[in-house]
Order: structure tokens, then C-alpha cells, then sequence
């Protein structure tokens, strides 16, 4: 018995003529004719003979089919997919164990021939042969495009002939992403609605956003499908409220895809928010004294940055200079200069007013300033007050706040000294004072003694004393002769 779809394949009839019957179709008849045969004339002997054939093909093929199995699997090539980026280089390569004595070609999904052998058959210059033997064909293909994407086909012409499959992935690169919905600047305290899209990417791409160095969290991802067919835009959207301490920030929207790999795809946007100024006074020398030159300097941080300023002294209702000028100069300070100053400054958000008390009591000696700031109430344009006391050292009372300064603690250690030499003189001095009052005492005593002894037979005074240093005058030996 044949195997199912084998057939005779005798001669048959067609019209009085002889042709050979398809051998994938059964025979008309079993019988044929001849050229020149009378019709009905059968040749069964040439039939029977026939059939004798293609049963002994039959039969010796089968006996031959193991042997024919283990060459097949060493015949047959062997290929791997690939995946490659838009513009990168990608390399196919085929392998064959036994190539019986047949060459590889490599053909694209078109199935044009890329190469047969050594033999370049397709005009691309993008495409290069890497190596060919008889047991491996490798090509290169540089520059892929989108299109090129498919199934490339290695095949080996042996009987039959013998094909693998690569599969060639083409990722679409995305595009830089671009950031949109930016209005400048943004008021303090309002929403930012920003947009972020990039095409080109395939498969969709995934787009992340960060401010400063703090991931935000976007909207959900949108993906469209580009005009081509093959690639994607993606978009994301991010809102947030805004502080002044995001002026100058830059908000960052990044692409992530397999195609760049290592690499990223970046754009920031820096942020410009309007906030209401804040301020200070410093003042220039930071320890002024009276008879010096004193400037106020108005120190302001604000966007956008204030450009009116107003001077006054507190208890007056007039400007102390035009009000431009952040800076104010007292030329020759004096006592009548105490006082508080204020400074107001305004921009577009709203305005502040910061004070500076300043109070000079005697220029002698060397002043202490007492600095004190004074927050500003929640309610109503903000201010703050720095407070400078002018004080002698027999008037200065520590603050609990305040920092000690380097000239403080200089004139402090000063003081000491001096008190303590002051000291060493006058318990020197008391000593002495002591010392001398002992002695004149004593001398006093010994005085009246001797006082004592010449009185008591003498006439008058010059006499008792005479007495009382060598004897009495009436004696022979203290006789006085005067001429």
C-alpha cells in the first residue's frame, strides 16, 4: 500500500494525445493510448510494470529515512533575534554544523537578498558583509530605520532547502520632551500647571518630573499614536501651589526608555514667583557714636525687587530724603538724632516697614549697641523693628539675648585692671596713712614729757624747756653771760 498523497504516475489520455499526469493530482484513468494505438486499446503490461517501479523507490527510501533525519538537524541553520535603537547598527548572524557543500543567504523581510555567499545582491550601503564561510554567513546593518523592522530569513540550498527566523526589533528613540502651560511670573500662593510631552518613542515612553531635588507626583500618562503608525507621544501634566522659596527653581521633566539606556532625555523650566518683600536696617558703622557719620541701609529681599522706599522719623510726618534711595545718611550724630527710623518698603505684592531705634546718651565712652528685631503681626503689611541703644558702661544692662561682643568683653577685662590697681593704691595708701598716724602720736607723748620735767621750778616756758633738755638754769653749770 502507497502512503496517503503518493500516486501513480502512468500516462494518460487527453484528445488522443500522451502527456504526463500532475503528480500532485490523481490520473484521469487508469488507462492511456498511444499515438497511432486504436482507441479502447489498453496497455495494462505497461501499467503493472510501472507500479513495480515506485514501489521499490518506495520501499528502498524508507530504509533510509533515520540516516536522512540525523543530517537534516546538522543542515539546518540556527539564528537569534535582535533589538536594536533607531539609528544604532545591528548584526545578524547564521550558523550551519554541515553545509553540504550549499552556501547561506540572507534575505529581509521583504525577501530580497541581502547577501548569497560573499555576493552582495541588494545596492544598500547600510548593509555589510562581517564574515562568510561555509558554515556562517554574518552581515551588519548601520543607520536602522523604523523600517526596517521584520523577519530576515538565513536559508542553506541543500534538498530541501533549509531557512531560520531572526526577529529584528526597531525601538523608536523619544524626543527631547518639551515642557509647556508656563506663564511668568506666578504669583506667591497660586496653583503652576505645567505640561510635558515627547514623541517618537516605541514602545510609549514614561516621562517623570522633580522640583529642585523632590520628585512630583504627575498626572496620569497620556499615550497617542504618531502619524506613522509605529511610534507614540506621550504627555504628562503636573500642578502644585507656589512659596517664595521656589523663585529660581527649576522644575525637571525626564524621559525614561529602554532605547537610551544609560542615558536620559531632559528639560528644566525655572520658576519665577512674585512674593511680598521682607527687610532689614543695617547700620554703617554697626556701633556708631556721637559726632560720627551714621547710614541706614534698608536691606530688602523681595520679587520683583522693590524700588520705593520711604524714610521717617517716628513722632514726624515728613520724608527724611526722596524715595528712592534705600540708604539713609545721618552726616554729624548728635543726641537730638535719638529716636526710631522707620523704612517702608513697597513693590507690586505689597509693601513692609521695618524700624531702628537708636539712642545716644554720652559719646565719652565707648557705646554698647542692645540690637533687637521685632517680628511683624500676620495682619496687615508686614514690619519688623531692629532696636540700637546707644549706652555708657555705668548705664549698660545685659539683654538675655543678646550675643556678647568682641569690644564688651575688651572694655569688661579693661575695667577689671583698673579696678584692681586702684585697689593695691589704696590699701597702700591706708597703710601708710596708718603708719604715719602712729608715729606722730608717739612723737606727741615723748614732746609733753620732756615738757614735764623742765616746768616745775621754771619761770616761763623757755625756761622749762631749757630745763628739760640739759638741766636747771640756776645751776653753776648752765650759767648764761651776755654782753
Amino acid at each position: 500500500m502507497l502512503p496517503p498523497g503518493s500516486w501513480f504516475r502512468p500516462s494518460c489520455c487527453s484528445e488522443n494525445r500522451c502527456c504526463d499526469c500532475n503528480p500532485d493530482q490523481p490520473p484521469r484513468s487508469a488507462h492511456c493510448t498511444l499515438p497511432g494505438t486504436p482507441a479502447g486499446e489498453t496497455i495494462r503490461a505497461g501499467l503493472a510494470s510501472k507500479a513495480t517501479e515506485e514501489f521499490a523507490e518506495f520501499y528502498q527510501g524508507a530504509s533510509t529515512s533515520a540516516a536522512a533525519v540525523a543530517s537534516d538537524t546538522e543542515s539546518q541553520p540556527t539564528t537569534s533575534d535582535e533589538t536594536v535603537a533607531v539609528g544604532g547598527t545591528v548584526v545578524l548572524k547564521c550558523k550551519v554544523e554541515d553545509p553540504d557543500d550549499s552556501s547561506l543567504q540572507w534575505s529581509n523581510p521583504a525577501q530580497q537578498t541581502l547577501y548569497f555567499g560573499e555576493k552582495r545582491a541588494l545596492r544598500d550601503n547600510r548593509i555589510q558583509l562581517v564574515k562568510s564561510t561555509p558554515n556562517e554567513l554574518t552581515i551588519s546593518i548601520s543607520n536602522v530605520v523604523l523600517a526596517d523592522e521584520g523577519e530576515y530569513t538565513c536559508s542553506i540550498f541543500t534538498m530541501p532547502v533549509r531557512t531560520a527566523k531572526a526577529l529584528v526589533t526597531v525601538l523608536g528613540v523619544p524626543q527631547n520632551p518639551q515642557i509647556f502651560g508656563y506663564e511668568l511670573p506666578i504669583r506667591e500662593t497660586e496653583m503652576a500647571r505645567l505640561t510635558c510631552r515627547s514623541s517618537g518613542s516605541k514602545p510609549a515612553a514614561q516621562l517623570r518630573w522633580k522640583k529642585g531635588n523632590k520628585e512630583l507626583q504627575g498626572e496620569d500618562l497620556e499615550v497617542m499614536e504618531d502619524a506613522n503608525g509605529k511610534t507614540f507621544t506621550v504627555t504628562s501634566r503636573v500642578a502644585f501651589p507656589v512659596t517664595k522659596e521656589d523663585n529660581e527653581v527649576e522644575v525637571t521633566c525626564t524621559v525614561d526608555h529602554e532605547s537610551l539606556q544609560n542615558s536620559e532625555r531632559s528639560t528644566s523650566q525655572k520658576l519665577q514667583v512674585y512674593f511680598k518683600p521682607t527687610a532689614t536696617i543695617e547700620p554703617d558703622p554697626p556701633y556708631p557714636r556721637e559726632g560720627e557719620e551714621l547710614r541706614l541701609q534698608c536691606e530688602v529681599q523681595g520679587n520683583p525687587i522693590p524700588q520705593e522706599f520711604l524714610w521717617m522719623k517716628e513722632g514726624s510726618d515728613m520724608l527724611l530724603q526722596p524715595n528712592t534711595n534705600r540708604i539713609l545718611t545721618l552726616p554729624f550724630l548728635n543726641k537730638s538724632d535719638s529716636g526710631t527710623y522707620i523704612c517702608r518698603a513697597t513693590n507690586t505684592m505689597g509693601s513692609v516697614v521695618v524700624k531702628y531705634n537708636l539712642d545716644i546718651n554720652d559719646f565719652s565712652q565707648l557705646p554698647t549697641p542692645h540690637v533687637h528685631f521685632t517680628p511683624a503681626p500676620l495682619s496687615g503689611p508686614s514690619q519688623s523693628t531692629t532696636h540700637v541703644t546707644m549706652a555708657t558702661a555705668s548705664s549698660f544692662t545685659p539683654v538675655a539675648d543678646q550675643d556678647a561682643s568682641p569690644m564688651s568683653s575688651s572694655s569688661g577685662t579693661y575695667h577689671a585692671v583698673i579696678g584692681g590697681v586702684v585697689a593695691v593704691i589704696v590699701f597702700l595708701l591706708l597703710s601708710l596713712l596708718i603708719v604715719l598716724a602712729h608715729y606722730l602720736i608717739r612723737h606727741k607723748g615723748t614732746y609733753l614729757t620732756h615738757e614735764a620735767k623742765g616746768s616745775d621750778d621754771a619761770p616761763d616756758a623757755d625756761t622749762a624747756i631749757i630745763n628739760a633738755e640739759g638741766g636747771q638754769a640756776s645751776g653753776d653749770d648752765k650759767k648764761e653771760y651776755f654782753i
